[in-house]
């Protein structure tokens, strides 16, 4: 029997090549990592230990805490992640409308907008409220400034992302019979783009509501503010209570935005 002058293969040459790069590339920052970050065994191999221990220390679960404080706490951080999302929407719309290319098209436009909106996503949450704590001083409204920052780049490039794709049939046609720009706006693009903007908003109001729980860990309220006065006590079963409250909250707010969702959408 002639054997087949041809030898299959899944990979070309080249293909084997760059997949070796990558996967040594790959090997080596993991080796250098972990020889940058410095493990210390005896901490690491301890580590379950200390763990064990401390949810001993947990349990049980101090729930008469909850009425003293957590509450009230858990209502900040929810109007912290409520206002934070809407002044979002002041500055993310115009954002959106400026990034986006068949609406603006002016390439100095898309420039601005986009320093913008890069600058908000690039910088985290923990580190807009650090900077308004130094400005306001501990308590909410650094909070809110930090959620509203934060959301800023998330919200405009996604909604100026889907106001760059909606069909211009409809809007050339509206444009047609003369119609001002406000009308081309609320008659042609809106339409198109409301399913995407709320998507976004009730996204991000989510994003916003797991973020503010962690604020009042540098001073900016809600309810990191008490899990932070817990710990440093080392009241363990008051920090159980709260991390118990903050699960549960957004939980609840998962099913409410996939709720909304369903009902808008």
């Amino acid at each position: 029997m002639k054997k087949p002058d041809y030898i299959w293969q899944r990979f070309t040459s080249k293909q084997k090549m760059s997949r070796f790069i990558v996967y040594f590339l790959f090997v080596l920052a993991l080796v250098l990592s972990m020889r940058s970050v410095e493990i210390i065994p005896e901490f690491f191999f301890d580590a379950p230990e200390q763990m064990g221990d401390l949810f001993s220390r947990m349990w049980p679960i101090d729930f008469e805490f909850y009425p003293i404080s957590v509450h009230d706490a858990m209502i900040e951080t929810l109007n912290i992640a409520t206002l934070g999302t809407l002044i979002t929407l002041i500055f993310a719309i115009p954002l959106a409308f400026m990034n986006a290319s068949n609406i603006v098209a002016s390439p100095i436009s898309h420039w601005v907008a986009r320093f913008f909106l890069v600058s908000s996503r690039s910088v985290n949450s923990l580190v807009w409220a650090l900077l308004f704590v130094a400005i306001f001083g501990p308590g909410v409204i650094a909070g809110i400034l930090a959620i509203a920052f934060r959301s800023i780049g998330f919200v405009g490039k996604l909604l100026g992302e889907a106001l760059e794709e909606v069909n211009m049939g409809s809007v050339e046609a509206v444009r047609a019979t003369g119609a001002p720009w406000g009308a081309v706006m609320l008659k042609a693009y809106w339409p198109q783009v409301m399913p995407a903007f709320f998507s976004i908003i009730l996204f991000r109001w989510d994003i916003n509501v797991r973020e503010s729980a962690v604020l009042g860990l540098v001073g900016a309220g809600g309810i990191g503010v008490v899990l932070n006065n817990s710990m440093n006590l080392f009241e363990w079963q008051q920090v159980s209570m709260s991390l118990l409250a903050i699960f549960v909250v957004v939980i609840l707010a998962e099913i409410l935005v996939v709720n909304i969702r369903k009902r808008l959408i």
